[in-house]
């Protein structure tokens, strides 16, 4: 009871921006429900400045309903299936999450950007845009603002890739009577999956290729997807060491304390889906449970928008576009150059 008193309105509030936000997106999927979602919060509270008896439940939802989300996107993830078709672009995909986070280290360095803004700009740039962030902003323990100033500049290359690249593309000589190339080019990337879907799905319509470059596309993000267990992963243990050193529980540091419960939970549910699979249950059945997971991450994006300080994330938003831009040409040259090389272009 002492919990739904404290975190009930809250909750109600982000659940009722989430809503529209939801199926805006699905009429939108270029946009995507959590970018709506966290420009409705934002907007929001330019007027609601006193939340009251809101603030804790908002804040409870932008990090625990944030982290169930991100344990439901394990299912329907088939683990052996996603790394047999995946083989191919396994190269690709490392080299592309590699000169991301090289590039965003650097230039956090050289242009100063704070740490937490660079690796969450790095991880979405790198691995899958929204959910990277979602995944990673409790580990690092990013507040609110920094995530809605990373998720801000993911959303604007994503709409820029969605546009571009199938134009791109053709003005590149990608194969046209296959999707299997720019499949693998959109996969590797682009950021957002929501993206991916926009940018694969034109490909098809424009050369009459039914769903051939939509699935490949999906498949290689899928699997550029599973990047988020090892590097939320190490940078748990790099933050939990980092505030050991700097005398934050001191002497406490331990791999049990630093590991994000949440991301174990998310690989059980991909063992839990890739053994049903394996018993021929289909993959529609977690469908309810992948709904979920997206309605919740759009209710967190709500919260962390109605958490966020607009003035101050457009104030400080040169620095990080520059950032996203600098990860997004990389990693689209990286994708081009090694598709090239191993001859899939």
């Amino acid at each position: 009871m002492d919990f739904i008193k404290k975190n009930l309105s809250g909750i109600l509030v982000c659940f009722i921006i989430a809503v529209p936000a939801w199926l805006l997106g699905k009429a939108f999927p270029v946009i995507g429900g959590p970018v709506i979602a966290i420009l409705a919060g934002m907007l929001i509270t330019l007027i609601w400045t006193d939340k009251g008896k809101a603030e804790a439940g908002i804040k409870w939802t932008s990090k625990i309903i944030l982290q169930t989300a991100v344990v439901l996107l394990g299912f329907g993830m088939n683990l052996g299936v996603i790394m047999k078709t995946g083989k191919q672009s396994l190269p690709i995909i490392i080299c592309t999450i590699s000169t991301s986070l090289i590039i965003a280290w650097l230039l956090r360095r050289i242009i100063n950007v704070p740490s937490n803004t660079a690796i969450l700009v790095g991880v979405g740039s790198s691995i899958c845009g929204g959910s990277a962030i979602a995944a990673t902003a409790p580990v690092i323990d990013a507040d609110d603002t920094e995530v809605a100033q990373a998720i801000s500049v993911i959303f604007f290359f994503n709409v820029i890739a969605a546009v571009l690249f199938p134009v791109l593309g053709h003005v590149l000589g990608f194969n046209t009577t296959s999707g299997s190339s720019f499949g693998l080019f959109a996969g590797t990337a682009i950021n957002d999956t929501s993206s991916v879907t926009a940018a694969a799905s034109t490909w098809d319509s424009m050369w009459n290729l039914g769903n051939e470059t939509l699935n490949n596309a999906v498949t290689v993000k899928l699997t550029r997807t599973l990047a988020i267990i090892p590097i939320t992963l190490v940078l748990s243990l790099i933050h939990a060491k980092s505030a050991s050193v700097n005398g934050e529980k001191a002497g406490n540091f331990s791999i049990k304390r630093a590991f994000p419960m949440f991301i174990l939970y998310f690989i059980i549910a991909a063992i839990i889906t890739t053994a049903c699979m394996s018993m021929g249950i289909s993959a529609d059945v977690f469908a309810p449970l992948k709904e979920l997971s997206k309605f919740f991450i759009i209710m967190a994006m709500a919260a962390i928008g109605l958490n966020s300080n607009v003035i101050k994330l457009i104030k400080s938003g040169g620095k990080p576009l520059l950032l996203g831009a600098s990860c997004w040409i990389g990693i689209t040259i990286v994708s081009l150059t090694m598709q090239h090389i191993m001859h899939l272009w």
